[in-house]
């Protein structure tokens, strides 16, 4: 275990209490090994047999509640979050398929005949995108559909709510920050705007519109927003996602107050915002997004700034990525669903971990590594890319594109800075190379 490592995970789980304090050790050690390795097997990721058998029994131990092991992370990210004018709270679904393993309590996913399990998370960051973590989760196998075709159980669409509900203790409760509760098309729902609205709205709201609702005289709510000429532009790039290509795109933006009905006989207050993509090249599909929030905007600098929140909405989509493919959390293999719950507990963090590491390398530069880093990681770092020990102190850029170098990242100009792929797998050599040179220094006494 590298003194980094440690300093990190004993701040993280400071106050871990799972009712006795070898479960708390043994939690801290996972944590440790996970993030040391994401994306390793359990047993490859523990030092040995018996510490192997300590994660299973670990794992398995029914008296360890899932949420008591995020607890500590939960109140670290609040911490961090308070440091900030405005916190954007993203929620999404993401879910994890375990079809063709013999894991007890799965159930179905899209398809019936699919076997696998939900992740909901609330995942905090900055409006500059730099994650603060985890602040609330909910995680369910679906029971399967009677023979009516009713799935019986809770219904999904109350975790926006509830989610809703969260955020707006967690607003009480820091006063200097405003929180923001952000989401896609699912939270969509007059009963979360209502709900908000009953609390007083504690915590604004953003979400991208699902329904082109019909508005009290009669007009439809996409249609209506955009009459009249546009407010202004926007211009970006959007990222490479998948088999797209990085492209530059222009918006024109509208924005009008509506009247959305509440379902009870009465109104709720909204703004509508769309943004509409032009001048788009041929055989591309144009980029429009609908939103509504609570907030009222008085001209096209302000409608900007909320079309930039929601463009930070992908940040939880980064982390569901390191989370199912760099710590392969759907290859798990764990005999019942609980006990995946555990493992997801800690992996948890490791993918905030990662995705926090590769924030700072570009919004904090010139941080000093080993506020991040160990020596033995640092020098294991320079010696595995074959570059010089530096004579200075080492920048936290610098190792981190070092780092996914290893991982392969081609460093060219022109490349940018490294994504959270290239760095969770230069991690995984990183700390391997630290680990064999603290063997020999203990070795050689």
């Amino acid at each position: 275990m590298t003194k980094a490592a440690q300093r990190w995970t004993d701040d993280e789980f400071a106050g871990l209490d799972l009712g006795d304090i070898r479960l708390n050790k043994r939690a801290k050690i996972l944590m440790e090994r996970f993030a040391a390795h994401p994306e390793a097997s359990i047993p490859a990721a523990c030092d040995g047999w018996s510490e192997t058998v300590a994660a299973y029994r670990f794992l398995s131990n029914t008296d360890v509640d899932w949420r008591a092991i995020l607890e500590p992370h939960w109140a670290r990210t609040q911490e961090r979050m308070r440091a900030h004018p405005v916190m954007l709270c993203i929620q999404d679904t993401t879910e994890l398929d375990f079809n063709g393993q013999e894991t007890a309590g799965l159930g179905p996913l899209n398809y019936e005949a699919r076997r696998g399990m939900y992740v909901h998370p609330t995942y905090a960051v900055t409006p500059e995108r730099e994650p603060m973590g985890v602040i609330d989760a909910w995680m369910w196998a679906r029971e399967p559909r009677d023979v009516d075709g009713v799935r019986p159980g809770q219904k999904e669409s109350t975790r926006w709510i509830e989610g809703y509900e969260r955020i707006a203790e967690m607003a009480a409760q820091m006063p200097q920050t405003r929180l923001v509760y952000l989401a896609d098309r699912e939270a969509d729902m007059v009963a979360m705007m209502r709900r908000a609205r009953e609390l007083n709205t504690p915590a604004d709201w953003l979400v991208r519109a699902k329904h082109n609702r019909c508005l009290p005289d009669g007009e439809k709510l996409w249609s209506y927003t955009t009459e009249g000429a546009a407010l202004g532009e926007i211009a970006f790039t959007m990222p490479t996602r998948g088999t797209q290509k990085a492209r530059p795109v222009r918006q024109q933006l509208w924005a009008r107050a509506v009247e959305i009905a509440d379902g009870k006989g009465g109104v709720i207050n909204a703004t509508c915002i769309i943004a509409r993509e032009i001048g788009v090249p041929q055989g591309v599909k144009p980029i429009e997004w609908r939103l509504l929030t609570n907030r009222t905007v008085s001209g096209a600098d302000q409608v900007t700034e909320l079309i930039e929140w929601y463009r930070a909405r992908w940040e939880i989509e980064i982390y569901f990525h390191v989370l199912k493919n760099g710590c392969e959390v759907e290859t798990l293999q764990l005999g019942a669903v609980d006990r995946v719950e555990r493992a997801l507990a800690l992996f948890m963090v490791v993918a905030w971990r990662v995705t926090y590491l590769m924030r700072l390398g570009r919004t904090c530069p010139d941080l000093d590594a080993t506020l991040f880093f160990s020596a033995d990681e640092i020098r294991g770092t320079y010696l595995l890319t074959k570059q010089p020990k530096p004579t200075h102190p080492a920048r936290l850029n610098e190792v981190i594109r070092l780092v996914a170098q290893l991982g392969g990242f081609l460093g060219r100009k022109g490349d940018g800075e490294p994504g959270v792929k290239t760095i969770w797998r230069g991690l995984d050599q990183v700390m391997t190379a630290a680990q064999t040179l603290q063997a020999l220094r203990e070795e050689a006494g």
